[in-house]
């Protein structure tokens, strides 16, 4: 206490904690959700690892000591089946964090319907299932929190994005709506939005060349690590950011300040 302000100061370090949570993790079988299910477990939570291939949440779980479960989070029965498993395994739910997403690089006018509803499946269905589904739970329960991984690709434009980029700013836009309905009771709705980040499929794809490109392009000079995610995700998970809510923070390692992103070749 000072002369001017006797505010008690709180364990900000333990706000960090997450000891006696229960956390949910969908899209946990590798890269970015793969870290963080080591770093929710590392925090303290009890994870239950989420994957469409048993094999992978069962992987994760055993790494962190969660629960693993396999099913499509894209399907309305399935993420019912998830909501019933996990209040029997886990008891309380106390977040949600959702990882999925996934691009298939193409110019717009060469994209077809097929296409156009891929990307809105793989990027904006699940999201919609998990807050319409969780939300519910959370609300009657007495709070909760959501995180999950939007992209810069909506934001802004990015080279062969379209598609996916629309989904992405459809999904920033469903947790600024989920934020605003469900704060009342005490959830809270946010999202990183990375750049390109380095997981096993990107760098499959975008291989040696693409990595230099893309550090040339960033401030920082290095592209983001899975593990570069994960740590904001945990943020958002932690009553370290109690007040934060509807909010889409950008981890880009400072690409967005700047102008242009190097053109991706189809």
């Amino acid at each position: 206490m000072t002369r001017t302000d006797n505010s008690p100061v709180p364990d900000f370090l333990g706000r960090l904690r997450l000891d006696g949570k229960n956390v949910v993790l969908v899209g946990a079988g590798a890269g970015i959700g793969r870290q963080t299910a080591h770093a929710l477990s590392q925090a303290g939570a009890r994870v239950m690892c989420v994957d469409l291939e048993q094999d992978l949440a069962e992987e994760i779980a055993a790494e962190v000591g969660g629960i693993a479960w396999s099913g499509d989070a894209t399907d309305r029965e399935e993420v019912e089946r998830l909501l019933r498993d996990a209040k029997a395994q886990l008891g309380r739910i106390d977040s949600v964090v959702d990882i999925i997403g996934m691009s298939r690089y193409g110019a717009m006018i060469d994209s077809d319907d097929e296409d156009w509803d891929w990307h809105f499946r793989i990027v904006l269905r699940h999201a919609q299932l998990l807050t319409r589904l969780f939300g519910r739970e959370m609300a009657e329960n007495g709070g909760g929190n959501f995180a999950f991984v939007a992209s810069v690709s909506g934001i802004t434009a990015a080279p062969m994005h379209a598609a996916y980029g629309a989904a992405k700013a459809g999904l920033m836009s469903l947790i600024r709506s989920t934020a605003e309905e469900l704060g009342p009771f005490g959830v809270r709705t946010n999202a990183i939005a990375p750049g390109v980040v380095w997981t096993p499929r990107v760098s499959t794809y975008l291989g040696e060349e693409g990595e230099k490109k893309n550090a040339a392009n960033t401030p920082l000079r290095r592209v983001a690590q899975t593990s570069d995610i994960a740590g904001p995700l945990l943020f958002l998970v932690s009553d370290l950011s109690s007040y934060i809510n509807g909010q889409t923070i950008t981890v880009d390692g400072g690409v967005g300040i700047k102008f242009p992103y190097p053109m991706v070749e189809a």
